[in-house]
């Protein structure tokens, strides 16, 4: 199975710092997002700790094995970033966010904690393969917010869930096939929250995988890009 793969990361034009990172591992079928939690001590550290034990996974031979040792990195991060915050006397949890993607014979496996989200495009359609960990999700699943308001929610920042946010981490998974023609999306909330998901199903639909890319990044740029971004797009040959 081939792939193309592009990843664009931006500090947007309200953050001095990007707390954003990515793990690109196109030969081993494997890519990531990672969010440093805005606003919490050493965000960046946070999420370079995790695309870095994310890159430096060893090697498995199956899809399944592969998804277990991620989770399995991510759960070891999240106690040195505890030991971090605890050492270093910090308000505030040092966490961020992650969502990463597997794929392998025609199947993929989505693993996350926190509100990056993944994605799959097929036939011009978007179907989001995350769920995510926050306060305003939850609201939406009790039936007690509008999906439409989720957005524009006082408590939309909030999340749920993070590495490095508590004692015990909770990932989360989800698996399916992967065709080829297929393209899947990892994305921060810095893309979510400001590009909707037909826009993106529509870019990405119209578009190579670099331009698709480009476009994402300017459209959040031209709409003020109050908070940094990352994306990885993954096209399927």
């Amino acid at each position: 199975m081939a792939f193309e793969c592009v990843s664009r990361t931006h500090v947007g034009l309200r953050r001095k710092v990007n707390e954003d990172a990515v793990t690109v591992r196109t030969e081993r079928g494997l890519w990531a997002v990672a969010d440093g939690m805005g606003g919490h001590d050493a965000g960046d550290v946070a999420s370079a700790k995790v695309t870095d034990a994310l890159a430096r996974l060893p090697v498995v031979y199956s899809l399944d094995d592969l998804a277990q040792s991620a989770v399995t990195a991510l759960e070891r991060v999240n106690r040195e970033l505890v030991e971090l915050a605890s050492s270093s006397n910090a308000a505030r949890s040092i966490g961020s966010t992650v969502v990463g993607l597997a794929i392998a014979g025609g199947q993929y496996r989505c693993f996350w904690a926190g509100d990056s989200r993944a994605y799959r495009v097929r036939g011009g359609e978007i179907a989001q393969l995350s769920r995510d960990h926050s306060m305003v999700q939850d609201l939406v699943d009790a039936g007690m917010l509008e999906p439409a308001d989720a957005h524009n929610h006082p408590n939309a920042n909030i999340i749920t869930r993070a590495v490095g946010a508590a004692e015990e981490l909770r990932v989360d998974l989800a698996s399916g096939d992967a065709l080829p023609g297929d393209q899947f999306l990892l994305a921060s909330d810095g893309l979510t929250r400001i590009v909707e998901d037909d826009e993106i199903a529509a870019i990405m639909t119209a578009c190579p995988p670099s331009v698709a890319a480009d476009r994402l990044v300017d459209t959040v740029l031209s709409r003020g890009a109050p908070d940094n971004v990352a994306i990885i797009i993954v096209r399927l040959g």
